[in-house]
């Protein structure tokens, strides 16, 4: 078996704070899935009381999940795994992966294809939403929406300002895409004003430097008191 250092360094780099048996433990959970205090004590030769140390901080920089799991005759163990946060901070290259595929798609079919297939998921996305729009209110109309924002990562969040409503998003989930394909930016504005049935303006915009992505929206009826969500 290799030392700390050969697994935390050699194997997968990882931020400098999480080098040492913190990392060797992140390491191994990459490698292995579920693995409990003891078996990751095992394999990386440390005491089992440090290993579950090291597992209390991991778990609260929410860097790991766990199980109960049943091995053998005793009692009931936790096993542990690497939550979402925890996998990404693990070396990623999926936005450069990502722009060079669309690259190539533009190399060969142009880039009004490549547009139209942007478009076509924010139409997608639209009638998969449709069910849930059916008969909302405003109201409900952007709590979908937000949901739906959430769910692809774009921390969403909407307040209503005195007759409109500003929806924001904190994050920009396909930042690599859009700053090389903006049309998909127009494609967003486009999906928001037919599925929330308003008037939508962008306001602000990540790609022009500002800290979000803001729209104005009208609704043709007013909403009700409540503010925000």
């Amino acid at each position: 078996m290799g030392t700390l250092a050969s697994t935390t360094d050699t194997v997968l780099p990882l931020p400098e704070a999480y080098r040492g048996p913190r990392g060797a433990i992140l390491v191994e959970l990459k490698r292995a899935q579920w693995a409990t205090a003891k078996e990751l004590a095992a394999r990386l030769q440390l005491s089992l009381t440090a290993v579950r140390h090291h597992l209390k901080e991991l778990e609260a920089g929410q860097l790991l999940s766990y199980r109960r799991e049943q091995r053998g005759m005793g009692a009931p163990t936790y096993a542990y795994q690497l939550s979402p946060a925890g996998e990404a901070l693990f070396p990623q290259r999926y936005k450069e992966v990502l722009t060079e595929v669309l690259d190539r798609v533009v190399e060969h079919g142009g880039r009004p294809a490549l547009v139209s297939a942007l478009e076509q998921r924010y139409v997608d996305l639209a009638t998969k939403l449709g069910p849930d729009l059916a008969n909302a209110s405003p109201e409900q109309r952007l709590d979908v929406v937000r949901r739906a924002l959430v769910d692809g990562g774009f921390m969403a969040e909407w307040e209503n300002q005195q007759g409109a409503v500003r929806l924001t998003e904190h994050n920009c989930a396909i930042r690599a895409v859009a700053e090389r394909f903006p049309e998909v930016c127009a494609a967003e504005a486009k999906f928001l004003q037919e599925v929330l049935v308003a008037v939508v303006k962008r306001e602000a915009h990540i790609l022009e430097g500002c800290s979000a992505c803001e729209y104005r929206v009208v609704f043709p009826q007013p909403m009700n008191t409540r503010e925000s969500a």
